[in-house]
């Protein structure tokens, strides 16, 4: 290893490390905000649920099913215009937020949906009973009872962020990735190279365990106040 290489490691690195966590951190934020409110929505308008709604639940799930079936490369290249008006450019760390966010979105809508849906129906039959609204039973029963499974869920989604915010940056998106394919392979540095890997693989194994901790604490939580 050389100097320049050295050099490189102590100063790109940690630049590239921030804006890797800037994207994921934000894209989360505005994936969570969008996808959870998308996927109450799935959840009470379902055959047999609280708001049954078959014209809803259809559209809402078709829309959802189109964002999760599109490559997230084709579809940060699909947005370049969007993401263009949006924040001014299509290059960079903010643009590479636009795709992250729209990609992202759709797959925690399904995971809230999904652990929504394992909730004890009872629960949720003893609250229409009592005259709780959807608005209610969403933020009173479900919230509450599925919180755990939302960790994981979110857990998840970040580490899928941090795979997609490294192909962002093999196409101008900046972070991690940009090190590993315009220092790493196009210079062919291996050093720089498996030093990039090394901090993804540390940096998702991290999120892994805050997550599964997280989960565990706040499900030992539900379970004692039970």
């Amino acid at each position: 290893m050389n100097n320049d290489t050295l050099h490189l490691m102590l100063t790109l690195i940690p630049l590239e490390l921030w804006n890797t966590c800037y994207m994921v951190i934000v894209s989360a934020a505005i994936a969570i905000t969008v996808g959870l409110p998308i996927g109450a929505l799935l959840s009470i308008t379902a055959k047999g649920a609280v708001r049954d709604n078959r014209f809803y639940y259809g559209l809402l799930s078709t829309i959802v099913n189109i964002g999760r079936s599109i490559p997230f490369a084709i579809l940060m290249i699909a947005l370049i215009p969007f993401t263009r008006w949006v924040v001014g450019s299509s290059l960079g760390t903010t643009a590479a937020i636009v795709p992250l966010s729209i990609a992202a979105a759709p797959f925690f809508a399904r995971i809230t949906e999904s652990a929504f849906m394992q909730i004890d129906k009872s629960l949720i039959e003893a609250a229409t009973v009592m005259g709780s609204t959807p608005w209610q039973i969403i933020t009173k029963v479900l919230l509450p009872e599925s919180f755990s499974s939302l960790i994981s869920g979110g857990t998840t989604l970040i580490v899928n962020l941090i795979g997609y915010s490294a192909m962002a940056g093999t196409m101008g998106g900046g972070g991690l990735g940009k090190v590993a394919i315009q220092y790493g392979y196009q210079r062919w540095n291996p050093y720089l190279m498996l030093a990039t890997v090394i901090i993804l693989i540390i940096l998702v194994q991290l999120i892994q365990r805050i997550g599964s901790y997280s989960a565990r604490c706040v499900e030992r939580k539900i379970g004692c106040s039970t």
